[in-house]
């Protein structure tokens, strides 16, 4: 099996393993890591269709994580997917409506980050040991909701961490910021901040490339490293349930081998919906990867015209950048960003695996707010379709696929099934379709319920937690009882540009 390397989007000089990739988490040039070359599956679909979750991420890990032994990366992979789901599945697929939901959310905070972050913190402290790393690691992670919690349940008391999460002050459900500020351990942080998520993550970035900081820390003992889909620990384990998704669908004779599948996928940071381009490239016969924004429609703009605007939004009629694009705070909080990290990893392989023709058009991103990939790049990107979902079009697939079916969804999930309808009534497309879902309903109670009757609106959110078990026929997750009656343990707020002093306090430096 070939050796993979990594080095950053925006140079391919300095060449790094896997495990110091995921130690370093963001190149020093503000890039991220991505693998010399993308590999391909070394088992046959027969094969993966006799092993169960854990054997499957084996497979497919070991051709990312290569200088991970065996025992190292098996004993990674035993110890993450274990109790702390609540399904021995992992990851379920349910028939409803059409298409088949990928149940992403039966892990410790309900949330798909589990898939990934229950691992990172087994991938991290193993990486430390094989590169004798002396300083004790420090987490710095900027979350849209999800993130955080998982983070920080992950790292929670792990021996040579400390982590801090920083999320928008108002930016997050209830249930969401509930979950994070309750959280405990002798090494976690949380801190919310007077911004969007945007502003978190470029603070976040702001400091990886602080080299000032990073002395200053050193020299104390401290070295920073990410939780973020721009680790490149995050982003392979969630390659796993793609493939084995389509492992399912073909023991389950839904399939056949070789049918091709599309892949719908709720959208933000754009990490989950590349961990399935890369499942693709690992020879997953993928038709369509269907990309799904709400109203923070920067993606489909992008996919659209082939223009990366944060600053503003594309006109329908004539597809001109004409409007002031404006963050909207939406019923689907994990999706409200307009600037996506990882679509640059997308960006540097459509670009040919050329560093200097990223990193150019990331240079136009930081200046100008915006660049655009040439015809060959747009060329790349035929694999792809987009579209968006507005609130009440969100609202009304909740409604509608409950009324249908009983089957209950989150508000991220529901942006989801909602461009597959369109996608699907336009294109006539009847390829076997996958959507994602990311989170468990349960944590976005309150908008769930007021979509399917408007009536719950003023309900307090924990008698809509009952009431959406009674009506959904399913249990109350212990993520959510956990926090019923917790005590808030972290209530501090600080404007984006005292984010580095709050991780200098927090750490005493």
């Amino acid at each position: 099996m070939k050796n993979i390397l990594y080095h950053s989007t925006r140079d391919n000089e300095k060449m790094l393993t896997a495990s110091q990739a995921v130690l370093k988490g963001l190149a020093d040039d503000g890039g991220l890591f991505v693998p010399e070359e993308l590999p391909k599956l070394d088992v046959s679909f027969e094969d993966l269709k006799n092993m169960d979750y854990k054997q499957t991420a084996y497979e497919v890990m070991k051709l990312f994580l290569t200088d991970y032994t065996e025992e190292e990366l098996k004993y990674c992979i035993e110890h993450a997917y274990d109790s702390k789901f609540d399904t021995e599945e992992i990851a379920p697929l349910v028939s409803a409506g059409g298409a088949y939901y990928l149940e992403l959310f039966h892990g410790a905070t309900i949330a798909f980050k589990d898939m990934a972050l229950s691992i990172l913190p087994y991938l991290m402290t193993t990486a430390a040991k094989k590169n004798d790393l002396k300083e004790e690691i420090v987490i710095l992670t900027a979350t849209s909701g999800d993130t955080g919690k998982a983070a920080l349940a992950g790292f929670a008391d792990v021996p040579g961490t400390r982590i801090v999460v920083f999320y928008p002050k108002n930016g997050v459900s209830p249930v969401q910021e509930k979950q994070m500020v309750t959280q405990k351990g002798q090494n976690v942080r949380v801190i919310g901040i007077t911004g969007n998520f945007d502003d978190a993550q470029t603070g976040v970035k702001k400091m990886f490339g602080d080299e000032e900081l990073a002395k200053e820390l050193k020299a104390k003992g401290f070295v920073f490293s990410s939780a973020n889909s721009i680790n490149i620990g995050r982003l392979v384990p969630q390659v796993v349930y793609y493939v084995y998704a389509y492992v399912q669908l073909l023991k389950n004779g839904k399939l056949s081998e070789g049918d091709k599948i599309n892949f719908t996928v709720p959208t933000g940071n754009f990490g989950n919906i590349l961990a399935a381009y890369y499942a693709k490239n690992l020879g997953v016969p993928v038709n369509k990867l269907i990309c799904a924004s709400n109203t923070n429609r920067v993606l489909y703009d992008f996919f659209s015209t082939g223009t990366y605007d944060k600053n503003h939004e594309m006109e329908e009629s004539s597809k001109a950048f004409t409007n002031e694009r404006k963050f909207m705070l939406t019923g689907s909080p994990s999706m409200d960003i307009l600037i996506s990290s990882n679509l640059e990893r997308l960006i540097y392989f459509i670009a040919g695996a050329d560093t200097g023709k990223n990193a150019a058009l990331m240079a136009d991103l930081s200046s100008k707010g915006a660049y655009t990939i040439d015809e060959s790049m747009k060329a790349a990107l035929d694999g792809f379709e987009s579209g968006y979902a507005d609130e009440k079009k969100t609202a009304d697939k909740i409604k509608s696929l409950y009324d249908e079916t009983g089957y209950v969804i989150d508000t991220h999930t529901a942006v989801a099934g909602a461009v597959y309808d369109d996608y699907k009534a336009a294109s006539g497309d009847d390829t076997v379709t996958v959507i994602a879902s990311t989170a468990s309903p349960y944590k976005f109670a309150k908008t769930v319920m007021t979509a399917i009757d408007p009536a719950n609106a003023n309900e307090d959110d924990f008698k809509l937690i009952d009431k959406l078990s009674e009506i959904s026929n399913t249990e109350i997750p212990q993520a959510i009882e956990d926090i019923r009656s917790a005590a808030v343990l972290h209530d501090i707020v600080c404007d984006k540009e005292d984010m580095p002093a709050q991780v200098k306090s927090f750490l005493a430096v």
